[in-house]
């Protein structure tokens, strides 16, 4: 049996439901193999993936990347190579979050501004003369924000700008 699960957030993220799952099921030994895409995909650290590599051998499991190597950590060649991957993963990791660091630094130094331009809103401010008609309705931020598909925060945003901007609800 084959079963595909996808991670969405990053390697380096403590908090993984999906590996959690697979632990899980590898543990309870009702499976007998994980394939990766890739290892740095899989450990957040060089002792992270170290540690899971040790536990999942103690259950019979094989941790098998998509290029095909096979990490059989019984052995002191796959302990090494296990070893050397996930360090290498992690210096990769490490030094693309400097250079990103340096980037934006470098862009700040420039004058270069990040994000949206301060005040830009267009759903929001399209959306704002039918907020407040709902909440004179005496609808609740929830039902207002289900129905219009905004965010509850986005519609206390609207009516606070409302009441302190006194803007025409007319629109």
């Amino acid at each position: 049996m084959v079963e595909i699960r996808r991670e969405i957030s990053s390697g380096t993220k403590d908090q993984r439901s999906e590996r959690k799952k697979i632990m899980a099921l590898a543990q309870d030994r009702r499976i007998d193999a994980i394939l990766v895409t890739e290892l740095t995909r899989w450990g957040r650290s060089t002792t992270d993936l170290v540690q899971t590599l040790q536990n999942l051998q103690a259950w019979n499991v094989s941790l098998i990347a998509q290029t095909g190597l096979q990490f059989d950590l019984s052995t002191p060649q796959g302990k090494l190579i296990a070893s050397m991957m996930a360090a290498l993963a992690e210096f990769e990791r490490d030094l693309l979050r400097e250079w990103v660091r340096s980037g934006i630094a470098a862009a700040k130094a420039q004058g270069k501004t990040f994000g949206r331009r301060p005040g830009h809103r267009p759903k929001a401010d399209r959306l704002a003369p039918k907020v407040l008609r709902l909440v004179e309705e005496d609808r609740s931020y929830r039902d207002i924000a289900k129905e219009l598909k905004l965010s509850k925060n986005t519609v206390m945003s609207i009516v606070h700008r409302h009441r302190n901007a006194k803007i025409d609800i007319t629109g």
